[in-house]
């Protein structure tokens, strides 16, 4: 029997760190953001669909799509923005849930799915358990702004652009209290994994 676990978190909250772990045990991770990224590779019905929509002044030289010529459309037109979110969205899930179905042929009996936006996106139906790592705001703030060299303003802007995630800790079946050492970000992991027998 195979466990599906949804992989979540917010922005420097360590689910890049425990998805890490994760990879070094062999444990199969389908990560949303890649998926995203290959549904919209030249040939896919998705770039094709994106470029019939935003016309091909949004492509390089090189026929692929020119990221910020796009994000520089939809970050100031929420209409633009939802078009393109129903193409890729859909994509990306396709082909999330052919990889997952691959990986539970494999016979592994763990496959993890990283999705970032898995509350606010309403996908947690593709994951048996949902895991959220969870750290305080001061802790978020504090790794943010040394990670991107953000001030602090900026840092909370970015923070408060997501949903908080003291809101999505009664939507997650288990919570990994990422505001301590690396150490204990991995115990609590295996605990919550042997808890579940997923390992």
């Amino acid at each position: 029997m195979s466990l599906t676990v949804g992989l979540t978190g917010g922005i420097a909250s360590g689910k890049s760190t425990v998805s890490a772990i994760l990879m070094k045990r062999g444990i199969s991770i389908i990560d949303a953001d890649v998926e995203a990224r290959l549904a919209v590779e030249q040939g896919e019905d998705a770039y094709r669909e994106i470029v019939h929509h935003f016309g091909e002044h949004i492509l390089l030289v090189d026929g692929s799509i020119d990221r910020a010529k796009l994000g520089s459309i939809i970050f100031h037109d929420e209409k633009e923005r939802l078009k393109l979110n129903s193409i890729v969205h859909p994509a990306v899930r396709k082909r999330m849930i052919a990889k997952k179905e691959k990986t539970i042929e494999n016979g592994e009996k763990l496959v993890i799915l990283d999705i970032p936006l898995l509350f606010e996106s309403k996908l947690t139906y593709m994951a048996d358990k949902t895991l959220l790592v969870y750290a305080d705001e001061d802790t978020q703030l504090k790794r943010l702004m040394a990670r991107n060299q953000l001030s602090s303003d900026e840092a909370i802007a970015r923070i408060r652009s997501q949903m908080p995630l003291k809101d999505k800790r009664p939507l997650a079946d288990a919570v990994i209290d990422n505001n301590g050492s690396l150490e204990e970000t991995e115990r609590q992991l295996w605990d919550i994994l042997k808890q579940w027998n997923a390992i």
